[in-house]
């Protein structure tokens, strides 16, 4: 498979290695511009399992740094119906058409950044509580993880829904994203065959860019206080929407 890809690939894989690691330091919101990227060297279902293994390196290291900050309370609300979502992604995700998904994805997500735009102008800041508001966001977000690994616009709506804090934010995050990619890798090895030992010399082969993308990102989020951090992922992410529906 390495042998395929032209100096050009190999350029847009290293861009969305780093920008995956920028993503997993904390600056979220910009993961749909790594599946933009992969899509445009891989077919779309086959990016899913090259991408899934660089992604968990990024989260064993996001782990790693922002543990501490984890808030376990809304990771356990969200986690069971984020592993259905996975569960019917992977039934009928080999029956989708591809570009059925993403115009109505793109769609749901920047509807979804309009609605929390909206509801960050309110007077009122009551935080929905409601087991519904976890169930739709974790099914659809699990569903989208399995789909396409875009799961990160609608954990990001509900976690900002839940007014954390950015360090407890990139710290449940962090943990979320772990457990389920790790829930993942047996459904795209014997399910959907889309991770073998040809997809991980891919994988492996960008894990450097990775880690530049890391160091890149703390240093950023260093300078950046809770406001605009919430700012810049309701940007990214309806931004990331707009990307998907004309890719």
């Amino acid at each position: 498979m390495l042998s395929a890809l032209s100096v050009l690939d190999l350029f847009i894989v290293a861009m969305a290695a780093f920008i995956l690691g920028i993503s997993k330091s904390g600056v979220k919101g910009i993961s749909i511009i790594i599946v933009a990227l992969m899509v445009l060297v891989f077919e779309a279902k086959a990016s899913t399992g090259i991408l899934l293994p660089m992604l968990i390196v990024g989260d064993i290291f996001a782990v790693i740094y922002y543990n501490r900050h984890a808030q376990w309370k809304y990771l356990i609300r969200l986690m069971p119906f984020m592993m259905a979502g996975v569960i019917v992604g992977t039934l009928v995700g080999d029956d989708m058409p591809e570009y059925v998904f993403r115009k109505s994805m793109a769609v749901v997500i920047f509807i979804s950044v309009l609605v929390m735009f909206w509801w960050d102008q309110r007077k009122s800041k009551k935080v929905p509580q409601h087991i519904s508001f976890a169930g739709i966001m974790g099914l659809t977000a699990g569903f989208t993880t399995m789909v396409g690994n875009l799961a990160g616009s609608f954990a990001n709506i509900f976690f900002l829904a839940m007014r954390l804090p950015k360090d407890a934010f990139i710290g449940t995050t962090a943990w979320l994203f772990l457990i389920i990619n790790l829930f993942k890798v047996p459904f795209h090895v014997f399910s959907w065959g889309t991770i073998s030992w040809a997809t991980l010399q891919v994988s492996l082969l960008f894990i450097p860019a990775i880690f530049l993308g890391l160091f890149v990102g703390i240093r950023i989020l260093k300078r950046v206080n809770d406001q605009l951090f919430r700012k810049f992922i309701l940007f990214m992410t309806g931004l990331g929407a707009i990307l998907i529906f004309f890719t």
